[in-house]
């Protein structure tokens, strides 16, 4: 391969730890300079960061040496960082969502120009969602006809020292873990036309669990709990449910459903595990064997992959236009909730090119 795409990282938040392990193993990428409002957060990363700076954001958007503006920010924050890291003329790559709202998100893409855009999640990108994908095209449960997703917890609070922006907007359980479920959902079963959505919070107010602000109570500002009914453009319809407001279920992550057959997908959090299968006349579940998508992957796989599609001038998977189409979808969602109706979603997308069983980290 050719040299690596050079990295500047903007948020050193807990999120972030994930993605510079990652790029510790992956000779695609290169992290040069590191920044957070917090200098001496930055400082610490690049500490542990074998040639990486800890600058100063404007600093870090002028260096000649960053190509790719990796943002981390809060969610309030992505759609400037974003819209400043092309000004400056670096391609940018996301954390989850692309922006606050379709209107902010779209400015970003139009601010692109001949840039690449790219968004988590990149989970999708592993052998999990991807195996999934390979035996649902493949035929083995015939056409899909429906599929059930399900995340529920009972708020982040528990274990997270500074959770309060899960609860403004731009968080809930929707817009937080929504895109993990929506992004492998259209890789199964293609874009969204038209939502039902209800949608409901339990609490006003929310009790910091751990760190040292345990104890300090914050207001409620979203839903904490919401359900939607997703017609696929192929006909298929899911069943969708995001809560902050349950403690457990043993119901699967994703199942997808055909006319020969069912599935069950793993956790779209993660890379890999089983995806198990049962078709009609079987007697039991079976496990299928990894067939597709990047193994051994984790947290920073999707800045690989546009790494190694830039340098051969071919679509990234984890797209703008994917992450846009899926904010687009939660969007719509929670306004049929507040409307008490269906909505026709006004985005598409080009399902992203499905990823053959290889390994990034080599």
């Amino acid at each position: 391969m050719g040299e690596p795409l050079k990295v500047g990282v903007v948020g050193l938040g807990a999120i972030s730890r994930a993605y510079l392990s990652t790029f510790a193993t992956m000779p695609q990428v290169e992290v040069t300079a590191l920044a957070d409002l917090d200098h001496a957060r930055a400082a610490a990363a690049a500490a542990e960061v074998p040639g990486a700076r800890a600058v100063q954001v404007a600093e870090l958007m002028a260096a000649p040496d960053v190509d790719l503006v990796l943002n981390l920010t809060i969610p309030a924050a992505h759609a400037e960082v974003a819209g400043a890291a092309l000004a400056a003329g670096k391609h940018v790559y996301g954390e989850k969502p692309l922006a606050l709202d379709v209107a902010q998100a779209g400015k970003v893409l139009a601010d692109a120009g001949g840039l690449r855009v790219g968004c988590a999640p990149d989970t999708v990108l592993g052998t999990g969602t991807q195996t999934a994908r390979q035996a649902i095209t493949g035929g083995l449960i015939g056409t899909p006809v429906a599929a059930n997703a399900v995340f529920v917890s009972p708020g982040h609070e528990s274990w997270h020292p500074d959770p309060e922006f899960y609860y403004r907007p731009g968080g809930g359980p929707l817009l937080d873990m929504g895109p993990y479920y929506l992004s492998a959902l259209v890789h199964l079963l293609g874009p969204v036309t038209r939502v039902v959505g209800a949608a409901s919070r339990s609490r006003t107010t929310r009790t910091i669990g751990s760190g040292p602000r345990a104890g300090t109570v914050f207001d409620v500002e979203v839903d904490t709990h919401v359900a939607g009914i997703l017609v696929h453009a192929s006909g298929a319809l899911t069943t969708l449910v995001t809560s902050f407001d349950v403690v457990a279920s043993t119901q699967p992550r994703i199942e997808v459903h055909g006319s020969e057959g069912s599935l069950s997908v793993p956790d779209p959090n993660g890379f890999d595990g089983d995806v198990r299968m049962r078709r009609f006349g079987d007697d039991e579940w079976t496990t299928l064997p990894p067939s597709a998508g990047y193994t051994g992957a984790a947290r920073g796989a999707g800045v690989a992959d546009l790494a190694v599609n830039l340098a051969a001038g071919r679509p990234h998977r984890a797209s703008a236009d994917l992450a846009l189409h899926v904010l687009d979808v939660m969007q719509t969602v929670l306004a049929a909730g507040r409307s008490r109706t269906g909505l026709d979603v006004g985005t598409t997308c080009e399902v992203p090119e499905p990823v053959p069983l290889t390994r990034l980290q080599q």
